[in-house]
């Protein structure tokens, strides 16, 4: 039996496959006291970071550890090449010639640990006119964006700042004549920013590679001109990782055109950045820029700081027409100065979610990219990406290339970034040669893809554009004096508005450039017009592009019932997956939902033979970008792809056009046929078993070496269309089928490796396929399309049986036909896809297409190695070997004569004896209910026992306790009732749950001193005192309740934000002890919640501020948190209204989750929880339960160990939750670095759940998780329940604490020592590894109690403050008197009158205040404006403002207008930004002027009047009234299940805008709907002096039959909507009387 080796503490993780070889004795072999580690698989190598989880990799990395690590960047990264190159002699000429480079795969874990998100900015002149002036702007614009940076741990080293201008010839000229050169050419210099090693040998060193490589170009290197800095200025930890900074001037002779200059300087740097690869200074040798054009400055220095640490920028010399600024907010605080920005040519505020199939599809296509202008020297500029580098530096590297070989800046985006433009209305009918340009290279370039705001410049070109969602804010404004600025937010720089022209934003995919040559401004339209118009995209996608035809499916079933149950036992299906999976999919055409979390043990750890999939977990977005929502912006999402060769992207030409264009990747039989007799992508079928006859081991791996060379003979032979197939006409028990997954991946990377990947697309052809899950799985590893033959055979059979036939004719199920469940079964799995693709914020199945967005959990770096690399695999497991054993289990079946005849229950989803175990069944509850009910000792050691004595089901159950002490009496131990504290429920909604039981357990929490949690929808202001009147246990404040106490509070202590923000009231806010911003939840992360519209009683719709019977949904994202910045602001804007609580922000484990809880940390948030992908919920679709998310034990440790490294552990609290159900897991949680510990399904067990998983039908047997009446009656539960349990898991916590010999918590939190692996013997393998868990980087500086005690974060000053200290408004606010003031603002007041609106609902309510605060700002209001308002307060500003305006506004007015004499037109111009009235639940808001996107979204019950918007204008709205005098964008009403709104329609072009799914559209005809109309435009009028407003009202008659009224279901019988109203209720009336 093999022991699960511990790690030793060197490294982090450390499992070789011979321990003798695994650390080689460093001291006398390698200098500098490195650790090498080798790998002995398959000729590849694995490398290991000190900073983040194991990784799979390509080549080996020797890594320091130590002190050592500060001197150098993050970490030095010093390659050895094992391929025996003598790295001396690596000189230049062998580097040109080298064109054999090694293979690198884009890493997952490299990727993860950087992310970043920012403000940007250019300011640009048109007549070309260089100054200082815009110099000095950029820095100010820059300084009023450090909130939208962030910031290490020393709080001063920022995480990057940057400028980029036209180079200051002036000034350079000034230090030559200082130095007696000749003034530079400014035709012919280049001019190279250079961060140099520091150490004064390896800078000689680098220096010399440098001017060596330029002369051997034929270079003139004219000088080194050290760059004058004050480093007084820098932080601590950006000072420890400072470069030197240098210039260099070299002269290209043999040039004259700017693009050769250009191109030769391009050369010349690839050249030198391949010599330096090899140099153990490679890493600290880095060009910020090199060009004849363009200058960038940048540092890891806050925004402030930038301008005082280059003195270059403080001199009057330095002038420029143009400035692009950048502040970087970066989620890991590891110090690089490399990864500020600008880069070379963007500035890049996002992130791109398909970076690792974008680099790995880039590296494809190395082998093929020529162009006649590099003449014969491309090999020399590759690789064209660095997977170490950032998404942004990979997307400039991508861009530079494109632009160098010939293309414009504009062109070069609008291949990388592409808009949305499938279905656009204007796009289609009057730009056709747009789309013909779009849909020309979407076969040539998979978009990269993510939220994005662009800002770039070749030096001649100013330009900026938006990503296809328009998930970044983006400004622009135009002056007299014909400056262009742009900007993440409004008021950056003091403007004298008279001289304004122009103010718009950026929407959604498009761009705006500046021509600083010819002088002139081009907005989207113009833009892309003449790029597509350059050549005929349209002839020759006419000529060579082919569409794929439906074929009908097939209406008989083509195999008998024996040989259909043969083939689903052999390729591994269950009765659960072909009943709950198939059928339910084949019956109503979408995915199955089922309720409760995952329970069974992981795939690895399982005792029950699994498919290859269930090793794999899809990725989701969290934080640093948005989950898409699929459901309601579905129009910016597409499933199409392009089958066959993808030609050499650097030459333009009818013959790359030649591919077949697939609507979906999911095709039938027929389909496939088709795709097979396409002469042109000469298919060849590659048959996927492997041969048994001579033994097991080796098979697999022999057969999938023999599979990798016949599709690489393939492609060389010109096939274009691989197709792998399980298809054979009889099974045979000695050839079984390899798992598909591993085939398609093994392909992929191999050809990947070979260079020929993007000559041939991969097609499967399979029976191994019939989940959502499993079709992205293979999507995502590199098929382009699958046909599932035997899924699709199911369907047929399944309504072909009797049963099936009987049921429809009874009318016991909707009746379909036989190709209608086909279809069913497809629309189902296609609308799966778009989920699992919206969950990663990725709009199109093209870029996810070999994206690889999973985390492997149990399987080996051998098989990792061979078909997934780059993927993260962070505990090792099965060889490939013992995943040949696995599948063959399911092989046998089909041939065993004792295989029973119908398929087997394997019990994965639904418990049942004799099936997998499940964490939560009946035994464990019926125990748990005795021992609590009774209060009874013994019968909670059975319920321990229980839980001690079970197999093996989550990773810590492969652990145990140690002591280095001897035990103590349990009486030294720290006291039960304090343990309890540190314990937390899961955040349940009432409306999931029933308000009994969401009741009984807050009161429990509150009796303990612990905390209870919300969830989402609100809660009753009856909750919030303590009860006086309880009798006998009974309360007529609570009469559904028993078992109560006087002095009992039903709050919970914990109010939770999610998405939908249902409840959101300022004094919801205000009576919090925490506020939880829910980002994810552990069952569905990346997805929505829905509450089904029978849930949604009159009382929940109430709390929830919606309709009763209508089913409520929150959106996948928080429409305010596209980013981290944007997460920093609305934890900003918490701790404004609410000064008091703490803000958690709840997270679920997945890798690179430790990156993500920095900059959270960053943000100001107080704790972090860390949810398990085992967590409950009320519904959920099954594919999410079982297949997103990680166990909380590694999300834990990368979480706590990242924090500790980055020095941000003791600003934070750590909770974890997920699975918890005894003190043994409250101590490993302790013991792997958590603070809190969160109860969830255990807690509702406690309470009287009986597990029956049917929360999602509302018909909960026990009344816990259902609505109706009848059923809460059964509800048996009383808090004292729920108290008698935790008390006894405190106890379970004292005892073991008294066992190891500590007397506190705080003694074993953070202790991995104290855990070590038990000796376990595992059904499947022996090569799992816990090293990671069991490693430690150090514990914090306080304690854990010292962290938990700490005040709550601040804000810092903020201009509310003043204006509370201000006597005349505290005395209104006390005395509910009337005060009128006028105030100055700025962009960097934020969230201002959010503070005010608190005091005032702490003290009044939601609406009980009677005084009046009028309140006027003049200037540009920072994020956020007018949050949270309360009734009486009245807001004007008098300017413009930035996003979030009215976010959760529950009452009052706000009133936005421009300055009185502008130089534009205010009803054109963009005046507040993107999502305002997010969540409002009442007062009303006129704003004179146009907002961005997503406005009023999740309103409940506010009026609006504005005079324009951008795309989703009203998207699940639920209540209240819009109405819109102009212009609006794309999807207007999408998920809009309430409220009314009312758009002006003056050029007939709404209709196609309007999602038209729930609402529908009419005139305004009802009187009473003319009369909301009319009086809202009057106070609009009266309010604002609208010119619009009045015209309208001038010309009444004229206007009002332009307007359109959007009517959801729910307000179809109201009088506003209902012309016939009146006259119904009139004669209901007459009928009384008579």
């Amino acid at each position: 039996m093999v022991v699960l080796q511990s790690s030793i503490p060197n490294l982090q993780l450390l499992h070789s496959p011979t321990p003798s070889r695994s650390l080689i004795d460093n001291s006398n072999l390698v200098p500098n006291n490195r650790f090498l580690l080798f790998r002995d698989y398959s000729g590849l190598f694995c490398k290991y970071k000190a900073s983040t989880k194991h990784r799979n990799g390509v080549r080996g990395v020797v890594r320091r550890r130590g002190s050592e690590v500060r001197k150098s960047w993050s970490v030095v990264r010093s390659v050895l090449d094992f391929d025996g190159i003598d790295t001396a002699s690596k000189e230049y000429d062998s580097v040109r010639r080298r064109a054999e480079k090694s293979v690198e795969v884009a890493n997952l874990a490299d990727i993860i640990s950087e992310r970043g998100a920012c403000g940007v900015g250019f300011i640009a002149n048109l007549k070309n006119k260089a100054s200082h002036e815009i110099v000095t702007d950029a820095l100010t614009a820059l300084g009023c964006m450090e909130h939208r940076g962030g910031c290490g741990a020393d709080n001063d080293s920022g995480d990057g700042a940057g400028l980029m201008t036209s180079i200051p010839w002036d000034l350079y000229n000034n230090w030559a004549n200082k130095q007696g050169l000749a003034s530079l050419d400014k035709l012919t210099t280049g001019v190279g920013m250079l961060f140099l090693p520091k150490d004064e040998k390896h800078l000689n060193e680098a220096k010399t590679v440098v001017i060596n490589t330029f002369r051997q170009e034929g270079l003139e290197v004219l000088g080194w001109r050290p760059v004058p800095v004050n480093t007084s200025v820098v932080g601590y930890y950006a000072k420890e990782a400072m470069p030197n900074i240098q210039q260099i001037f070299v002269k290209v002779t043999k040039e004259d055109n700017v693009n050769d200059i250009e191109r030769e300087l391009y050369v010349c740097r690839k050249l030198i950045e391949r010599v330096g690869k090899s140099k153990e200074w490679g890493d600290e040798l880095y060009f910020c820029s090199l060009s004849n054009q363009t200058v960038v400055y940048k540092g890891m220095l806050r925004s402030e700081v930038l301008g005082q640490f280059y003195l270059d920028l403080k001199s009057d010399l330095y002038t420029s027409p143009f400035s692009i600024y950048h502040r970087r907010y970066s989620t890991n605080t590891s110090p690089r100065w490399p990864l500020a920005q600008p880069m070379r040519f963007l500035g890049h505020n996002g992130e791109i979610n398909t970076i690792q199939g974008n680099l790995n599809w880039m590296q494809s296509r190395e082998a093929s990219m020529k162009s006649p202008v590099w003449r014969g020297r491309e090999n020399e500029i590759c690789p064209y990406g660095n997977p170490k580098a950032s998404d942004s530096a990979n997307l400039d590297s991508a861009a530079e290339l494109l632009i160098k070989s010939g293309r414009s800046p504009e062109e070069a985006l609008m291949i990388l970034v592409p808009e949305a433009y499938k279905n656009h209305p204007t796009l289609m009918t009057k730009y056709p040669e747009v789309v013909d340009f779009y849909n020309y290279y979407k076969g040539q370039m998979e978009a990269w893809d993510g939220p994005a705001l662009l800002l770039f410049s070749d030096g001649r070109t100013v330009g900026a554009c938006l990503d296809r969602n328009g998930l970044r804010p983006a400004r622009y404004w135009r002056t007299i004096d014909d400056i262009v600025y742009v900007a993440s937010e409004v008021g950056v720089l003091p403007m004298d508005e008279s001289k304004v022209t122009m103010k718009g934003r950026l929407g959604p995919g498009m761009m705006i450039t500046a021509d600083l040559q010819n002088g002139q401004v081009f907005e989207n339209t113009d833009v892309k017009k003449r790029v597509a118009s350059s050549k005929p995209y349209g002839k020759w996608l006419n000529e060579k592009m082919r569409t794929l035809k439906p074929v009908n499916f097939l209406s008989i079933a083509v195999m008998d019932a024996e040989s259909i149950l043969r083939h689903q036992q052999a390729f591994g299906y269950s009765s659960e997956d072909v009943q709950m999976v198939i059928e339910t999919m084949a019956s109503q055409g979408k995915e199955p939902t089922f309720c409760m979390g995952d329970d069974i043990p992981l795939a690895v750890l399982s005792q029950k033979p699994h498919m290859i999939y269930d090793y794999f977990k899809q990725r989701f977005a969290q934080v640093t970008n948005p989950a898409i929502d699929p459901l309601r912006e579905g129009l910016v999402m597409s499933l199409e792809v392009n089958i066959g060769k993808r030609g050499n992207i650097l030459e333009v030409g009818p013959e790359n056009a030649s591919q077949v264009i697939l609507s979906s990747p999911v095709l039938n039989e027929g389909e496939l046929d088709s795709l097979m007799k396409d002469s042109s992508l000469k298919p060849q079928v590659l048959p996927t078993f492997f041969d048994i006859r001579k033994g097991l081991d080796g098979s697999l791996e022999k057969m999938l070496k023999k599979l990798c060379d016949a599709a690489d003979d393939a492609v060389r032979n010109g096939s274009q269309l691989l197709v792998l197939s399980d298809r054979s006409e009889e099974l045979e028990p000695t050839r079984p089928a390899m798992p598909i997954l591993l085939a398609v991946g093994a392909v992929h990377q191999h050809l990947i490796q070979n260079g020929l990947r993007i000559s041939a697309s991969i097609v499967v052809d399979t029976a191994q396929c019939f989940s959502t899950h499993q079709f992205a799985c293979l999507i995502g590893y590199g098929a382009s399309a699958v046909c599932p033959y035997l899924a699709l055979e199911t369907c047929r059979q399944w309504r072909l049986s009797t049963k099936t036939v009987n049921l429809m004719r009874n009318g016991k199920m909707p009746t379909v036909t036989i190709e209608q469940a086909q279809r069913n079964f497809c629309k189902a799995v296609k609308s799966g896809l778009l989920k699992i693709l919206s969950k990663m914020g990725i709009s199109l199945l093209s870029s996810y297409c070999g994206a690889q967005i999973f985390e492997i959990y149990g399987l080996g770096n051998e098989i990792v190695d061979l078909a997934f690399c780059g993927s993260v695999s962070s505990i090792g497991g099965l060889s490939l070997d013992e995943l040949a054993r696995e599948t063959l289990s399911f092989w046998v079946k089909a041939f065993s004569e004792d295989t029973a005849k119908r398929l087997e229950n394997f019990g994965f989803i639904q418990f049942r004896a004799g099936g997998e175990y499940h964490g939560n069944n009946p035994e464990m509850s019926k125990l748990l209910h005795k021992a609590v009910r009774q209060k009874n000792e013994s019968a909670f050691s059975v319920y321990q026992q229980h839980l001690a004595n079970r197999p093996v089901n989550v990773l810590r159950d492969l652990l145990e306790f140690k002591s280095d002490r001897p035990p103590i009496p349990v009486g030294k131990v720290e006291s039960a009732t304090s343990i309890v504290q540190r314990f937390c429920t899961g955040g349940m909604s009432l409306g999931a749950i029933s308000r009994e039981t969401h009741e009984a357990i807050a009161i429990a929490m509150n009796r303990l001193g612990g905390k209870s949690n919300s969830g989402e929808g609100g809660e009753d202001p009856i909750r919030w005192s303590p009860l006086s009147d309880v009798v006998d246990g009974y309360s007529s404040t609570l009469p559904h309740l028993k078992g109560l106490q006087n002095g009992d509070t039903a709050t919970s202590a914990i109010k939770q934000v999610a998405s939908g923000r249902f409840g959101v009231t300022p004094t919801f806010l205000v009576n919090a002890d925490q506020l939880e911003i829910k980002i994810a939840q552990g069952a569905k992360p990346g997805e929505g919640g829905q509450l089904p519209g029978k849930k949604v009683s009159a009382y929940i719709a109430r709390l929830r501020n919606s309709k009763p019977g209508v089913p409520l949904i929150s959106p996948p994202p928080h429409h305010d948190i596209y980013s981290i910045e944007d997460l920093a602001q609305l934890i900003f804007d918490l701790h404004q209204v609410n000064p008091r609580a703490k803000v958690s922000v709840k997270l679920v484990a997945e890798a690179g989750i430790g990156t993500v809880a920095s900059g959270v940390a960053k943000g100001n948030a107080d704790v972090i929880q860390i949810s398990g992908h085992d967590g409950g919920t009320g519904a959920s679709p099954i594919s999410s339960i079982k297949h997103a998310g990680g166990p909380w034990e590694l999300g834990l440790t990368e979480t706590h160990q990242t924090l500790i490294q980055n020095g941000l552990r003791e600003r934070v609290i750590l909770r974890v939750d997920g699975g918890f159900k005894s003190g043994v897991d409250v101590l490993m949680a302790a013991a792997i670095g958590a603070d809190e510990y969160g109860f969830g399904s255990v807690a509702m067990i406690a309470t009287g759940c009986v597990m029956a998983r049917i929360c999602h039908t509302n018909n909960c047997p026990v009344g816990v998780a259902s609505q109706r009446e009848e059923l809460r009656a059964r509800f048996p539960g009383v808090p004292g329940d729920l108290v008698n349990f935790f008390l006894y898991v405190a106890e379970e916590v004292r005892g073991i604490l008294a066992q190891l010999g500590y007397e506190k918590m705080d003694d074993i939190i953070g202790r991995t020592d104290l855990l070590r692996p038990r000796h376990i013997s595992l059904v499947k393998t022996q090569q799992l590894d816990l090293g990671y868990i069991l490693s430690s980087v150090g514990l914090p500086k306080w304690s854990s109690t010292m962290i938990r005690n700490q005040d709550v974060h601040t804000n810092g000053a903020v201009l509310d403050d003043i204006l509370l200290a201000d006597p005349e408004i505290s005395e209104a606010i006390e005395d509910e008197k009337v005060v009128n003031k006028t105030i100055k603002i700025y962009n960097v007041d934020r969230a201002v009158c959010g503070r005010i609106a608190g005091a005032v609902a702490k003290k009044y309510g939601d609406t009980g205040f009677a005084g009046q605060l009028n309140l006027t700002f003049t200037g540009s209001a920072g994020q956020s404006f007018g949050c949270f308002l309360t009734p009486g307060m009245n807001i004007r500003l008098v300017g413009e403002a930035n996003d979030y305006v009215g976010k959760g506004m529950a009452g009052g007015e706000m009133v936005v207008t421009p300055v009185d004499n502008t130089g534009f037109i205010p009803e054109d111009a963009t005046i507040v930004g993107n999502t305002c009235l997010y969540g409002a639940t009442g007062g009303q808001i006129f704003v004179k002027g146009k907002a961005g996107e997503r406005f009023a979204v999740r309103n409940s019950l506010a009026e609006a009047v504005v005079e324009g918007t951008g795309d989703h204008c009203c998207e699940y709205m639920t209540g209240g009234c819009v109405v819109v005098l102009g212009k609006v964008g794309r999807n207007v009403a999408a998920g809009m299940t309430g409220g009314l709104a009312y758009i002006l329609d003056e050029d007939d072009t709404l209709i196609p805008k309007v999602n038209k799914e729930i609402v529908k559209i009419q005139r305004v005809t009802a009187s009473a709907g003319q009369m909301q109309l009319k009086s809202l435009i009057e106070a609009h009028v009266e309010k604002t002096g609208s010119n619009k407003g009045s015209a309208i009202l001038r010309e009444w008659e004229a206007y009002l039959p332009l307007f359109w009224q959007l009517v959801p279901p729910s307000e179809e019988d109201t009088p506003e909507a209902c012309a016939e109203f009146v006259k119904e209720a009139t004669s209901k009336v007459a009928m009384r009387s008579a």
